[in-house]
């Protein structure tokens, strides 16, 4: 058995390797991520997280972002954040120079750096979530996580108060971040893909020059416009939100930019104004639909034109009840229905599935105008 030892270790070519002359970390923890591919998965942002918690003196780098990590996520009806959203904001926080995932950035002064100011860091990152959560987002419905580090940053750099996610004076400053933010998670190209860190280096220094006394939600578009990820909406793109489906992630920031007078602190659910279970197959053939225009009812009762926002207690009361005999049901006059249905864009509502295509037509109507002139930015700065 010792010889057969011998024999594996020294002389049989059971483990084959090469040796890698270059002394560049960056390639290295790419050939370990590839070469690791079939063991326990290790990212590259794990490898970066190792190469923090070396460098930290005073802190557990890792027990810390893993705790913050679960604190962020138990915000609100939760989130799904990640370490990785967690790391790239303490390079954004801390005013290291670039927010890319590269050894070169995880130095020891800037990792001393990221220790020194970590408290004050957590604190803006915690506030941040618990801003957006009040807007009513969580981990479905808020498409992509790095649009939080601009607004992370802003109150970092302002050092924000405990109270100003809930105090008075604030709510200003806090409508203009809510308007951005929803705005940049509408397009559907995607503002928060290609390009990410440089453009994230770029709004905060933005933030650094305009953001002293209010959230510089004009400058960042500006911004962001010169780079070629305008807010601005063509009509096309307007024509694209009408046409959104029920589970698009996008209608949560829409629905809150148009009905502004719901209180998002409450759970709102998206709810559709003529319930979905009248549409099946089945039902709409036992009412003597045609064939083609059941498959039209379907995706037409799923798009924005019959979604609504409701109070998450409301909507499981309304359960399948039809527009027009709910609200006699919830709205004992008729002046209320009426506010009822100006707030929410309803027009006339039907008595029964026969007229709601007509419904639908005039609605999203309705909404095309809104939408127009909430997404246009002239529009935005005339109402502020």
């Amino acid at each position: 058995m010792l010889d057969r030892l011998h024999r594996v270790i020294h002389t049989e070519p059971v483990i084959y390797y090469y040796e890698e002359e270059a002394q560049d970390l960056e390639r290295v923890l790419n050939i370990f991520i590839r070469l690791n591919s079939g063991g326990t998965i290790l990212s590259y942002s794990d490898l970066l997280l190792s190469i923090a918690v070396a460098q930290w003196k005073q802190v557990d780098a890792r027990a810390e972002i893993h705790k913050l990590v679960d604190e962020l996520n138990r915000i609100g009806t939760g989130f799904d954040l990640s370490q990785d959203f967690v790391l790239k904001a303490g390079l954004m926080l801390a005013d290291i120079a670039s927010v890319g995932f590269k050894v070169e950035n995880f130095t020891n002064s800037n990792m001393a750096t990221l220790e020194a100011n970590w408290s004050a860091i957590r604190n803006a990152l915690v506030r941040t979530v618990e801003l957006v959560a009040s807007f009513g987002l969580n981990g479905q419905t808020l498409r992509a996580d790095s649009a939080l580090l601009p607004i992370a940053y802003y109150l970092y750099a302002r050092s924000a108060a405990d109270n100003y996610v809930t105090h008075g004076q604030y709510a200003a400053d806090r409508e203009r971040i809510r308007r951005w933010l929803a705005c940049s998670l509408l397009k559907a190209s995607g503002i928060w893909g290609s390009g990410l860190d440089t453009l994230l280096t770029a709004l905060r220094e933005v933030i650094q020059k305009s953001g002293k006394d209010a959230f510089p939600d004009d400058q960042l578009r500006q911004e962001m416009e010169s780079r070629g990820k305008s807010l601005t909406f063509a009509p096309a793109e307007i024509d694209d939100l009408l046409s959104m489906q029920y589970g698009d992630k996008r209608l949560f920031a829409l629905l809150s930019l148009l009905f502004t007078f719901v209180d998002l602190r409450n759970q709102f659910h998206i709810d559709h104004v003529f319930p979905i279970s009248h549409f099946t197959s089945a039902r709409l053939r036992r009412a003597g639909i045609s064939e083609p225009k059941i498959e039209e009812l379907g995706r037409l009762a799923n798009e924005l034109p019959n979604l609504q926002l409701l109070e998450g207690t409301v909507n499981i009361e309304k359960r399948a009840e039809l527009p027009a005999t709910w609200l006699r049901e919830r709205y004992s006059t008729e002046s209320d229905r009426d506010h009822y249905r100006s707030i929410h864009f309803l027009g006339a509502v039907p008595e029964g599935i026969e007229g709601c295509e007509e419904f639908w037509a005039g609605r999203q109507e309705r909404l095309r105008e809104k939408i127009t002139a909430v997404l246009n930015p002239t529009a935005l700065q005339t109402s502020q």
